[in-house]
């Protein structure tokens, strides 16, 4: 028994230690924690339960046979995170640079399907090098695998990938259909081919860095939502994002009452919209004074800056914001930003996380570069995700709402369950001047005229008790008193149901 138990101790050993000494110290001389270090960090103590630990790879080819390590390049298994359970995987990137096997991929599936069962998130801490080239086709099929897991657990339980190094070919495709993406810069890449690849085929210079590091993921590409400085900011952000979501898609997301009262006022918010309709304000200052303790977690800062998205706590209870910002293309809707806005609705909706949106819309973006991109397409995605969305609706019209993008905001005709507007809103087909220059073209060489109807217009249309005339607004409300009518909805809302016609899926423009 004595010897069994000291093998044992001597399996593990060598399983903690991965590819070994020099390894891991090159791990850290890059900057980067170890795959175990990473899970020490983002567990609570003591709470990790490891899986697998003894798997080995089966190759024998290209003299795989003598080279294997216990583990096989990822560590796998269950921990808690604030006290609430979580599945994982932390890819070692000591031990064959983390490039995946078909034993790999089988321990990452065993944890998928296992979170499957129970009903809780699964996070993956990726960092390799791609598929194990000596196995061929058998690591191609255990990512496969994986994928099919990442489409089976979608909209079931939330998925995050952190990505903490390398992570190039089919390595990207899963975390492209996980929940999401953060990355830690000038460690982390994501390409599904390298610069070298790219040089040869298009004679392309680019640096890793700029082919798929973290600021391009997060500033032009939009496929990841976040990037840190290092890991340990990484993993330490993802245990607090952690705290916003529900276990799965049955359970609603866990209640953390603050000191914040829901009736508080704030008077500052009065002067928030400047009197000019066409100067800028930053809506996040909004957001920050409406929200618990001024605490919003932004979800893709530096993508689409005319669109603001992010979770925060309306007491106590977990809320996505959407939000227009003035402050960037004036909040007009373009491809980027309805796409951003859409997966973050569609996320929300599927998880049971109440929705608020702040409007202060003119309009989808003109422009031949908007038409040849798509943005009919892409702007329907948005009005997709809104009108599917059946979890409670909270919307605050805080300046304009013009046109298409005001339906497309969440608006009563889409099933929004309350609707407010601060008493300078303006709902609309489009803005006065605009509006009047086509209505009454024949006038357009008299100034004096178009002025005259100008201010017509706007004393009939740009106020929103039209809107709140035929039922479509359900109060107008004082800015200052913004917080305490939502929190006041939302708990109205608590219990609400609505269920979409059975179909098998939706066909979303996509």
């Amino acid at each position: 028994m004595h010897d069994i138990q000291h093998k044992l101790e001597q399996m593990r050993a060598q399983a903690r230690l991965g590819g070994g000494e020099k390894r891991i110290a090159a791990q850290h001389s890059k900057g980067k924690l170890t795959a175990r270090e990473r899970l020490e960090l983002l567990l609570d103590e003591g709470s990790f339960e490891e899986w697998d630990m003894f798997v080995e790879h089966r190759c024998a080819d290209f003299g795989m046979a003598d080279n294997k390590v216990p583990g096989d390049g990822v560590v796998t298994g269950y921990g808690m995170i604030n006290g609430r359970l979580v599945f994982v995987f932390s890819q070692d990137f000591t031990v064959f640079g983390g490039a995946l096997s078909e034993a790999h991929a089988e321990k990452i599936c065993k944890v998928m399907d296992q979170a499957m069962k129970v009903g809780v998130p699964v996070i993956g801490l990726n960092d390799s090098g791609g598929a194990r080239i000596q196995e061929g086709v058998a690591s191609l099929g255990g990512y496969a695998e994986v994928f099919q897991r990442n489409v089976m657990a979608s909209g079931v339980i939330p998925q995050i990938s952190l990505i903490m190094g390398p992570c190039a070919g089919g390595a990207v495709y899963s975390p492209a259909m996980t929940d999401f993406i953060f990355m830690v810069k000038d460690s982390s890449y994501m390409f599904v081919t390298g610069p070298e690849v790219v040089k040869t085929v298009t004679h392309e210079e680019v640096t890793a860095e700029e082919l798929g590091g973290a600021t391009t993921h997060t500033s032009k590409s939009g496929v990841a939502d976040l990037a840190f400085e290092n890991d340990v900011e990484a993993i330490l952000m993802l245990r607090r994002f952690y705290n916003y979501l529900p276990l799965n898609n049955k359970e609603k997301p866990p209640v953390r009452k603050s000191g914040d009262p829901a009736e508080r006022m704030d008077e500052s918010l009065d002067t928030l919209v400047p009197d000019n309709p066409n100067k800028p304000y930053d809506i996040k200052e909004l957001i920050l004074k409406v929200v618990d303790d001024g605490d919003f977690f932004e979800i893709q800062p530096d993508n689409a800056k005319n669109i603001v998205v992010g979770m925060a706590r309306m007491d106590g209870q977990a809320v996505g914001i959407v939000a227009n910002n003035p402050m960037v293309l004036a909040g007009c809707l373009d491809i980027k930003s309805s796409i951003k806005a859409a997966r973050f609705v569609r996320f929300c909706d599927a998880f049971n996380i109440p929705v608020i949106t702040f409007v202060d819309v003119p309009g989808f973006m003109p422009g031949t570069s908007q038409e040849y991109g798509g943005i009919i397409k892409h702007g329907a995605k948005l009005l997709y995700a809104y009108a599917e969305c059946t979890v409670p609706k909270v919307t605050v019209i805080t300046r304009k709402a013009y046109g298409g993008a005001y339906d497309v905001m969440s608006s009563k005709h889409l099933r929004g369950d309350v609707n407010f507007a601060w008493p300078n809103a303006e709902i609309a087909v489009m803005g006065a001047k605009g509006a009047v220059e086509i209505i009454f073209r024949e006038d357009k060489n008299d100034p004096a005229k178009l002025a005259a109807r100008e201010a017509e217009y706007k004393a009939r249309f740009a106020n929103p008790f039209v809107a709140g005339a035929r039922g479509y607004i359900d109060d107008v409300i004082q800015p200052h008193e913004t917080r305490k009518r939502i929190c006041r909805s939302l708990a109205m809302l608590h219990d609400k149901k609505l269920e979409n016609p059975w179909r098998k899926h939706g066909n979303i423009p996509l």
